[in-house]
């Protein structure tokens, strides 16, 4: 028998005995199917940008970093900021990230993490405005994927925000001309939400949250519901080929709703 070949077959045993374990409602890893693997969280751990954060979520290790430059507005949005997300997936981090530009997991990442941000409208953008229509604020948010053990959204969720809270905008001043000037003082980013995710998967006909990369290569579906502090649904991303079904969403949503609570007030601000 191939190497190859003796791989797919433990893959295959590892496969049956995480189902088999599901079916008494354990995990391969010890957990329940509603527990989420710990998080750790450092802030500030890049003395160079404007805001960061490190995360670590059980084995998975994110990094983002905040950087704040002055640009023009979108034309559509002449009266707020900018705000922009990016992924990188470090080659490093998992066997099949490859260096490059971004592909489209990379890409449906920042998507999510930047929706749930958007959407929530946790940033104040309508106060990153130095001159109406010409000059705003840009918010860069850059994830980087250092270790990849599944879950990727939450993770860089977490960190994102997290990251943004932490940061420290340099100051303007707009002179008689309407020239912009930076000053030596900087302010705190404006945020006024701090949005929380969690993501679900279905195996078999058992759901559960926070899945490991073991979990996620065998799910049938998953599900990434992003909540405000006040318990609204802000943000909802579906993947795999899998369905749940409308009893599976309302279970999922009610459970996502009160486990987002939960982590906003181990690791958020009040």
């Amino acid at each position: 028998m191939s190497i190859t070949s003796q791989v797919e077959t433990l893959a295959k045993i590892r496969s049956k005995q995480m189902v088999e374990l599901l079916s008494t409602g354990k995990r391969i890893d010890g957990r329940d199917l509603h527990s989420v693997r710990e998080i750790q969280i450092e802030k500030g751990p890049i003395d160079k940008a404007e805001g960061s954060a490190y995360i670590s979520l059980g084995n998975t290790r994110v990094l983002v970093g905040v950087k704040v430059e002055t640009g023009e507005p979108f034309p559509d949005r002449p009266n707020d900021g900018v705000l922009t997300v990016n992924a990188e997936f470090v080659p490093l981090a998992y066997e099949f990230f490859e260096p490059g530009p971004p592909d489209e997991n990379s890409i449906e990442l920042a998507r999510v993490v930047d929706r749930g941000i958007r959407e929530s409208k946790a940033i104040e953008l309508e106060k990153l405005v130095l001159t109406p229509g010409k000059v705003v604020y840009v918010i860069f948010v850059d994830i980087y994927i250092l270790n990849h053990d599944g879950n990727l959204i939450d993770a860089s969720a977490y960190a994102a925000i997290n990251a943004l809270t932490g940061t420290k905008i340099p100051d303007y001043e707009v002179t008689e001309k309407g020239e912009v000037k930076r000053t030596s003082s900087y302010s705190n980013l404006p945020v006024r939400e701090y949005p929380v995710s969690t993501t679900w998967i279905k195996i078999d006909d058992k759901v559960m949250v926070d899945p490991n990369l073991e979990e996620e290569k065998i799910a049938e579906a998953k599900i990434t519901i992003t909540t405000t502090k006040e318990g609204k649904v802000c943000a909802v991303q579906k993947s795999c080929n899998g369905t749940f079904t409308p009893e599976e969403i309302i279970e999922v949503t009610r459970n996502a709703i009160k486990k987002c609570d939960e982590i906003r007030g181990k690791f958020y601000p009040t």
